[in-house]
């Protein structure tokens, strides 16, 4: 789990600068086999498209809960999902909404993210037999192409 270290700058009260909206998915993949099943969660800025933390693991609340903490510095007042149970047991009916209209950005995002690597798409011979291995692999995408992290230091 991370958080973008480029959108970490603070305001002088010791808050991080405001985010008013994000978009929030979460992208299947598996470990080892296709019932042993992984998930990427992660959260981007709703006008900038860009990655804003993400978080491995199931397809539970506990995960969730876990990209949330990672939110909450930024002070997002809007989240836009899809319809999975979690986020409406954990988001506020003010500010949450459901639909595909304003997750648009995100669903780009997860195609782009199964294009450059092959672990996540459905139907491939391409697959973690770790699931630290498998981590990693995404994190260092991610680190490099949205974070602009230098991988190879």
């Amino acid at each position: 789990m991370q958080v973008n270290p480029s959108l970490t700058e603070l305001r002088r009260d010791g808050v991080l600068k405001v985010r008013l909206e994000a978009e929030v998915d979460e992208q299947w993949s598996y470990v080892g086999a296709k019932s042993n099943q992984r998930w990427c969660w992660y959260a981007v800025d709703h006008v900038t498209n860009t990655v804003l933390a993400y978080v491995f693991g199931k397809r539970t609340d506990d995960v969730f809960k876990k990209l949330k903490a990672l939110l909450d510095p930024f002070g997002i007042s809007h989240y836009y999902t899809d319809d999975w149970g979690a986020y409406s047991r954990h988001l506020g009916d003010n500010q949450h909404e459901v639909g595909k209209r304003n997750t648009q950005k995100i669903e780009r995002k997860n195609l782009n993210l199964r294009t450059w690597i092959k672990r996540l798409t459905r139907k491939t011979i391409c697959f973690s037999k770790l699931e630290v291995m498998h981590d990693t692999v995404i994190g260092l995408l991610i680190n490099k192409v949205e974070f602009g992290r230098n991988i190879y230091t």
